[in-house]
């Protein structure tokens, strides 16, 4: 582990001019180039390819995941602009039922301009429902990093269509532009489904109904799970080295039916995105603590930052498949519910991920480090390909299929 934690992060820096970021999508999804990394060659197509390059009878992840509108402006007397911005519920603490609550509920947020939020609630009008509603933020204190608020609504509206009413999607920062509408369109997969992130699982997001067809005629099986990815993975890696960066924790889910296919196809699959590879990855680590009694049936099951680090004893990636399958039959449940702060770097061992669909990430970025662990640090030539060949970067830019 001292290895690992001593990574620099310099290490993984690479200059990326603003003009190579791709600051919208192009007019087709599966139009954007696909860069290709095959058993260490590099060459390029263009992403309505890919099903030709995934093996028949594959198991390809999906995140699943669904961008809430969750920025929130409200406007004081004083003419200050104060923006609220949801991270994660904390009353209640689950998704689902947050969005369905109705009149109130509590969530972590950032708060922008915060220094001017000191004299009470906050209130704008909102028109949801079929009719105009008062909203009212209040904010009861600083939790860690983050700010808990209040939301309390008059009417009969969800929380959910409180925000699809009010929010605005949050667009990465690095895109330095105001949320447009076709954003809301663009923005999410074609296979969203579950509410809950700040930020889109993007690798998904050159995905079409025609790439998924062609996949499904080749007989790959296509299986989805649920990270809600936080705000916490634009947040640069600021310490010397990487021991010093504390990883976001995000929650996940993975119904006991994806399980059973991925232990069926030998435990193993091809990722679409990062996102997908740190919720697959932590099974192995969660069936791990469930080995070894450190998993408790009444606490909720995490998976720490370090923890692939640690150098506890092994067990094979099937058997920690079979303890949390084993695990769902004792409990009578249907969905594997955790968390996970994983931090996959150089020195890490991947357990289920084969191939991997992603884009190109942000330099200095814990994803960078991700990627460089899966290709054997052969990132950067697979980089400098790139920015050679005119790919298009981060969050609306071109992808890549890495099969190391």
């Amino acid at each position: 582990m001292e290895d690992t934690r001593h990574i620099k992060i310099s290490d993984f820096d690479y200059d990326l001019p603003d003009g190579r970021i791709a600051k919208f999508p192009l007019a087709r999804r599966d139009s954007s180039k696909l860069l290709l990394y095959r058993h260490g060659e590099v060459s390029e197509d263009v992403f309505s390819s890919l099903p030709r390059y995934i093996g028949e009878g594959a198991l390809m992840l999906f995140n699943n995941t669904k961008v809430i509108q969750a920025r929130l402006h409200f406007r004081k007397a004083t003419g200050a602009l104060i923006e609220v911005f949801c991270l994660e519920p904390c009353v209640p603490a689950d998704y689902l039922l947050n969005f369905q609550a109705k009149g109130s509920c509590q969530w972590l947020c950032m708060v922008g301009n915060l220094k001017k939020w000191k004299d009470g609630p906050l209130t704008r009008l909102v028109e949801a429902d079929g009719r105009t509603m008062r909203l009212t933020a209040t904010n009861l204190g600083t939790v860690g990093t983050s700010q808990l608020v209040r939301f309390d609504w008059d009417g009969d509206a969800t929380f959910s269509e409180v925000l699809e009413a009010v929010g605005e999607l949050p667009i990465p920062p690095y895109l330095n532009r105001e949320a447009e509408e076709s954003d809301k369109r663009t923005y999410q997969t074609v296979y969203s489904k579950v509410e809950g992130s700040v930020a889109a699982p993007t690798a998904g997001l050159h995905f079409t109904d025609d790439v998924l067809q062609a996949l499904a005629a080749k007989g790959v099986e296509c299986e989805e799970l649920t990270l809600h990815v936080g705000a916490g993975t634009f947040r640069p890696v600021k310490s010397d080295d990487i021991g010093g960066h504390v990883m976001h924790t995000e929650t996940i889910a993975v119904s006991k039916s994806t399980i059973e296919r991925l232990l069926a196809h030998g435990a193993a699959a091809v990722a679409v995105g990062t996102t997908s590879v740190r919720t697959v990855e932590s099974l192995y680590y969660i069936g791990a603590q469930l080995e070894h009694g450190d998993a408790s049936d009444d606490a909720p099951i995490h998976v720490g930052q370090w923890e692939p680090y640690a150098g506890a004893p092994q067990i094979s990636p099937e058997k920690a498949l079979r303890n949390i399958l084993d695990h769902l039959e004792r409990h009578g449940l249907d969905v594997l519910h955790a968390s996970t702060g994983i931090m996959i770097a150089p020195g890490y061992t991947y357990h289920y991920v084969k191939g991997m669909v992603t884009n190109f990430h942000q330099p200095k970025s814990t994803l960078l480090l991700l990627v460089s662990a899966f290709v054997g640090g052969d990132w950067r030539r697979i980089y400098d390909y790139a920015l050679s060949h005119d790919f298009r970067f981060l969050s609306y830019g071109d992808s890549s299929l890495l099969l190391p």
